[in-house]
């Protein structure tokens, strides 16, 4: 089974569920279907993965709204900026060498405490960093 199908079939191992991996799903998602469909898709996929191994998803754990559609925006302008339709190999070897995929990308953009706030967890906040 693929990592797709997996993370659907909320098969994938939860110590698999990783920083990458994350990326991955939401790259796949993002060549595979328009954008709306792509962010309900890893939305949903995400709250009902992380409730199949156990998770909640609260205003204090889990699901994070501003996390998950501020790095589905820049993977879809990755994509698009990139003109890619399909998913290689090669295409997620490039992927996984861009600068997005470092942890502290969104600390350009967001302060810790605003991104870790009940509110940006729940539901989308803007960047507070100029």
């Amino acid at each position: 089974m693929t990592l797709i199908e997996q993370f659907e079939n909320c098969t994938l191992p939860k110590e698999e569920w990783t920083h990458e991996n994350h990326f991955v799903m939401a790259f796949w998602y993002c060549i595979k279907y328009p954008l709306p469909e792509a962010v309900q898709r890893i939305s949903n996929g995400i709250r009902q993965y992380n409730e199949s191994v156990g998770g909640q998803n609260t205003a204090d754990t889990g699901y994070h709204e501003t996390i998950t559609l501020f790095y589905t925006s820049v993977i879809a302008d990755y994509v698009i900026t990139h003109k890619i339709n399909t998913f290689t190999a090669d295409i997620v070897a490039d992927f996984l060498q861009q600068p997005f995929l470092n942890k502290q990308f969104i600390t350009r953009f967001y302060s810790e405490a605003y991104l870790m706030s009940k509110e940006a967890r729940l539901q989308w906040q803007a960047p507070d960093k100029s």
